[in-house]
């Protein structure tokens, strides 16, 4: 139901001109970057510590995508959406991050559940990329 709503603003939006075209290299990325950020949420009942250098290249892959996201044009709600996501001192991927290594280990239930909020966030920016239009669907 949240996707339909995102996917018809999107539309509304995209007709207007208010928001980028269609990017597969952002979709790819985003989606890419869901796997990987939920398999190093896996790991979080296990010490911090021995996941250092998986969370650094997480968090230098996530800091890639943004700076791609962040300059192209027309994206302020796309920006918005990753600036959530990431946000250390949020309750999505960038908090949880920062949690699991401010405690050392988490709880495996509360691994899980914010797996699946993590998980819709990353859903949520790949809906709001594939509803733009394709640049071939432009009419001029």
């Amino acid at each position: 139901m949240r996707i339909m709503t995102i996917i018809i603003i999107l539309t509304s939006f995209a007709a207007c001109s208010t928001i980028s075209t269609f990017d597969q290299h952002a979709y790819t990325q985003t989606t890419s970057l869901k796997v990987d950020a939920l398999n190093i949420m896996s790991m979080a009942s296990d010490d911090f510590n021995t996941h250092v250098s998986d969370v650094k290249t997480l968090k230098t892959n996530l800091q890639k995508a943004y700076e791609y996201e962040k300059n192209r044009p027309l994206n302020k709600i796309t920006m918005q959406m990753w600036d959530k996501l990431l946000n250390p001192e949020g309750h999505l991927l960038g908090g949880f991050l920062q949690r699991w290594e401010e405690k050392g280990s988490m709880n495996e239930v509360f691994v899980n559940e914010a797996k699946k909020q993590v998980a819709e966030a990353f859903d949520l920016i790949a809906a709001l990329e594939s509803g733009k239009i394709k640049p071939k669907d432009i009419k001029q």
